[in-house]
């Protein structure tokens, strides 16, 4: 967003660079996050901020007291010159300022740039031009993971979507020619290939409202170690032996408000991270958080006694895409359970566990129900 200036800066007197001292209506420029740069009424440059250094990499002695088109020699993205194209002082008088655009410096350098026109009455001469900068690198690392998104998404959707395909129309075509045997195993295939897509779109729907900040968390009594017993019972029931599974779960614990569904979630997750990606004995333990979490509430840990995650990979565990094996996965579930996890007010880490393999503990603060909340 452009900053500018209005009639009353005219009585503080000129605007000055940051490297000159006085601060602007009580401002440092230097203290703005955007590359700001401001022009007088002949296009002088008068004020280059310590982020517009950093961002055209023009040093500001090159910059102030020279004409804006020589300090910002900006060019569009078909080559031509962006102040003689635009001619901020002497178009129409009726212009209030240019919307934000990519733009390059010289040597190819992208810049975000906006423009507002500063004028002591409308259609009256410029007394300030005011540019706004800012890098590309946030909009582009956006887009990269927006692209990356979309692809996995589509990876994940043509495998299964191919087999419910193939299937359906193969018992269309030629359903009296199958077994009872051989048409439920079909539909069978079908139905898990059909909760796979819709896992997928919960997932990306999860994540949707986790960026937007727009998770909701309708907080009921959850008793977390009936919730872990469900999950390893799910687990145990689909062919995983009981002697994996140790339950170390306390009695003392604090009540704790939360979203049933989203725990059911948190816990879902981690614990098939832990039968699939990991080995040997899954201990979950659920406790009150100790003292030296400085929290009152409760904390849940599951390990394992595989691998682990290399000591390089834990800072990228709960960032989108991350896989700790190439078995499977969207790479999604663990920055879902992040997500939840802090939409509750909790915390959650990764670490390296008794066994040696993986340990993810998180932290649920006694909340309050939804309708206190």
């Amino acid at each position: 967003m452009a900053v500018g200036t209005s009639g009353p800066a005219e009585t503080h007197g000129a605007l000055r660079g940051p490297s000159d001292g006085p601060e602007w209506f009580g401002i440092d420029p230097d203290d703005l996050a955007d590359g700001l740069v401001v022009a007088d009424e002949t296009g002088r440059v008068i004020c280059f901020n310590d982020a517009a250094v950093r961002i055209t990499a023009v040093a500001r002695r090159d910059a102030l007291g020279h004409p804006l088109e020589q300090a910002l020699p900006l060019e569009d993205l078909k080559g031509r010159r962006w102040w003689t194209l635009t001619d901020p002082y002497g178009g129409l008088a009726t212009r209030v300022g240019q919307p934000e655009r990519n733009l390059l410096l010289p040597g190819g350098r992208e810049v975000l740039v906006s423009a507002r026109y500063v004028r002591e009455r409308p259609t009256g001469p410029i007394r300030r031009l005011v540019v706004s900068l800012r890098g590309t690198e946030a909009r582009r690392r956006t887009e990269r993971s927006h692209a990356e998104l979309i692809a996995t998404v589509a990876h994940e959707l043509r495998s299964p979507l191919t087999s419910v395909k193939g299937f359906t129309a193969t018992l269309l075509a030629k359903w009296e020619r199958f077994t009872d045997d051989q048409k439920r195993l079909m539909l069978e295939t079908v139905d898990a290939d059909a909760n796979r897509v819709t896992r997928l779109i919960a997932e990306l729907l999860d994540i949707s409202r986790i960026d937007s900040g727009r998770l909701e968390v309708r907080r009921q009594p959850v008793d977390m170690s009936a919730a872990v017993g469900r999950h390893v019972q799910a687990h145990i029931a689909s062919g995983q032996s009981a002697d994996r599974f140790l339950l170390r779960i306390r009695h003392d614990l604090p009540d704790l408000w939360a979203d049933p569904d989203k725990i059911d979630q948190v816990l879902g997750n981690l614990l098939e991270n832990a039968v699939r990606h990991g080995a040997g004995t899954v201990t979950i333990e659920v406790a009150p958080a100790s003292a030296k979490d400085d929290e009152k509430g409760t904390a849940v840990t599951v390990s394992d006694e595989g691998p682990g995650i290399p000591e390089e990979s834990m800072g990228r565990v709960f960032t989108r895409f991350w896989r700790g094996s190439k078995r499977g996965g969207t790479g999604l579930g663990l920055y879902i359970v992040k997500g939840i996890v802090e939409a509750h007010g909790g915390t959650i880490t990764v670490g390296r566990g008794p066994g040696g393999g993986a340990e993810f503990r998180f932290i649920l603060p006694v909340g309050a129900p939804a309708y206190l909340a």
